[in-house]
């Protein structure tokens, strides 16, 4: 059975090529320190699990460190030009987007026909994890068809990924190390902290009230954790649980999912979800790194204030 951690051997692999790439590039005086950087991450991916808390511990903070001291700088990786690349776009046109579409196909088959497949009566995909299977295989098959369909070098791939994460940097790792402190928050107990601060201040008496606060205090959660997977369980333990489904009566399902799209308005909103923000921006070559959010912001607030209206009516 390909489980999960087939997935993270490819993603520590991926990494481990833009280390030693880093280390080549001899035009980048900050080469090395990109290199140990991705050479950290690599090792978290292939390593994880044997170097126990205490060593995935140490080598957060040596990541922390190696970017704190500035050691981090924008390589030059053998690419096209921009004059190249508008040279491919006009010979390509439309078929660029057949690499993009290729993901959303594949990671459907792979959940419609390879998951409930099996062999010798075992699953083929670890059925809890087969989504993000799908998407790892996805991505590979995506990546071949590109390079078949551009007739670019075998290290294209490669390459480019290395120049995305030099030019998003540090901030890449965003949603992973968020993820995470929004488990450690949870476990900790800090959703529990949070409702009882807020009832404190804010009379909870109303509905529309808890309704508001519990929507809001998701999305602007979300906003400094930079992952709405990270505040949901926060905000939903202090709030959404023991106000609005068990003082109020709330319908779980609809006060969960709608809270959790609460939390993605946050996500809109800010610089730390750098996976939807920034890596879209340095993808575009966009001038400006914040014009994704700029652009998202008139979206996000009218949905945010629809969420608010739509639980308060549909959950109880």
């Amino acid at each position: 059975m390909i489980k999960l951690g087939a997935v993270y051997v490819l993603a520590g692999l991926v990494f481990g090529a833009f280390a030693v790439l880093s280390a080549m590039d001899r035009n980048n005086r900050k080469r090395f320190g990109n290199a140990a950087f991705w050479a950290l991450v690599a090792a978290s991916f292939l390593a994880g699990d044997y170097l126990g808390d205490l060593g995935n511990g140490v080598l957060v903070l040596a990541l922390a460190l190696i970017a704190g001291l500035g050691l981090l700088g924008l390589g030059e990786p053998a690419t096209t030009s921009r004059e190249e690349r508008q040279a491919l776009a006009e010979r390509f046109g439309e078929k660029l987007f057949i690499p993009a579409l290729t993901l959303p196909v594949v990671v459907a088959f792979g959940v419609l026909v390879l998951k409930p497949a099996t062999i010798g009566g075992a699953p083929l995909l670890d059925p809890k994890q087969a989504t993000l299977i799908s998407l790892a295989l996805a991505a590979v098959i995506a990546v071949g068809v590109g390079l078949i369909l551009l007739r670019q070098p075998l290290m294209s791939p490669l390459q480019e990924g290395r120049r995305l994460m030099d030019t998003v940097g540090w901030a890449a790792l965003l949603p992973q190390m968020l993820a995470a402190l929004g488990a450690v928050f949870a476990i900790a107990g800090v959703g529990e902290l949070i409702g009882q601060l807020v009832t404190s201040y804010i009379p909870m008496d109303a509905r529309l009230t808890a309704v508001a606060v519990y929507c809001l205090g998701t999305a602007g959660f979300t906003m400094i954790m930079g992952n709405a997977f990270a505040a949901f369980p926060v905000m939903t333990a202090g709030i959404g649980l023991p106000i609005l489904i068990k003082q109020f009566g709330g319908d779980p399902a609809v006060v969960a999912s709608i809270g959790m799209l609460s939390g993605f308005c946050g996500t809109l909103m800010t610089p730390l979800a750098a996976n939807f923000n920034l890596v879209p921006a340095a993808l575009l070559e966009l001038p400006d790194r914040y014009a994704v959010i700029k652009a998202q912001i008139p979206t996000a607030l009218p949905l945010l204030i629809a969420n608010v209206i739509l639980m308060y009516v549909l959950a109880f």
